[in-house]
């Protein structure tokens, strides 16, 4: 399934910079960034509950937050892009 996951950490400390750069980089592991705070991320069950502790785990649950939208397994009917179209199709095959 494609799940978005938006996120927004509160950055005015070190501490918070801390945490940003930490889900930033957790969320490229599982998928590809497609705005600055938002990734979309092609996962199965068992990723997205390993992903979303891990998330939740980093965050100061006080001063951050995180949205996960699941758009399912028909996702590409979802999507419209307006302009520079900079990602790719996650279901492709992908060579490096």
């Amino acid at each position: 399934m494609l799940i978005l996951i938006t996120y927004d950490v509160e950055t005015t400390t070190k501490a918070g910079e801390k945490r940003l750069r930490q889900v930033a980089k957790e969320c490229v592991n599982y998928g590809q960034r497609v705005q600055n705070s938002v990734f979309e991320c092609l996962l199965t069950e068992a990723q997205f509950v390993t992903l979303k502790a891990t998330l939740a785990s980093i965050i100061d649950d006080t001063a951050d937050s995180i949205r996960f939208y699941f758009l399912g397994n028909n996702w590409q009917r979802r999507i419209e892009t307006v302009g520079k179209m900079t990602s790719y199709n996650p279901s492709d095959e992908l060579i490096i």
